[in-house]
């Protein structure tokens, strides 16, 4: 059903000067996620988003209700055609093989090369040759955004270093959750 959905979106999006990244359906939710080159506004996804949604309106193509969301794909973000996988040549992924795939089903490390069966990854960590996977081999594969040579923090507390002093809000946070503790 996506991969329809991905045909008939994708001239909607495209007379829309914007490129169809990818289409996800999960929990009553269609995400569509649409990017250009420098990137998109709110204009531009709100322009798409009255699109799809005049389109969708139009075919009906999804029994019952849903929600429909359109972004731009971020930082990190999800390679599915074989122009996603050259885009990215040089960037740090992460990968997610298929179950009847040997060897680790995680995987992390450089794109270096793709073409229009697969791609080989430099896997971190590993002093061998690079693998080589066909795109049918995997479920996933999405970019990581790398921080002055190291991944961007999650937020929260996992985002402050330990021994790093507390900001004015999380002391106060801090306090009120002790004074409420008996």
């Amino acid at each position: 059903m996506v991969e329809d959905l991905f045909a008939v979106l994708q001239p909607v999006v495209v007379a829309a000067n914007l490129e169809l990244v990818d289409v996800e359906l999960k929990a009553g939710i269609l995400q569509v996620t649409v990017d250009r080159e420098g990137g998109v506004d709110l204009e531009a996804l709100t322009d798409a988003n009255r699109a799809v949604s005049t389109l969708l309106d139009e075919i009906d193509p999804i029994p019952g209700r849903y929600s429909l969301e359109v972004s731009s794909p971020g930082i990190e973000r999800p390679l599915r055609t074989p122009v996603h996988f050259a885009k990215a040549i040089g960037a740090t992924v992460t990968v997610k093989t298929r179950p009847q795939v040997p060897g680790d089903r995680r995987l992390r490390g450089i794109l270096v090369t793709s073409d229009d069966d697969g791609f080989t990854l430099a896997v971190e960590g590993s002093d061998g040759e690079p693998v080589q996977l066909a795109y049918g081999d995997v479920d996933s594969v999405r970019t990581v955004f790398v921080w002055g040579g190291q991944d961007a923090p999650k937020g929260g507390q996992a985002a402050r270093k330990p021994g790093a002093k507390k900001t004015a809000q999380q002391k106060t946070t801090q306090k009120r959750k002790q004074d409420a503790t008996p």
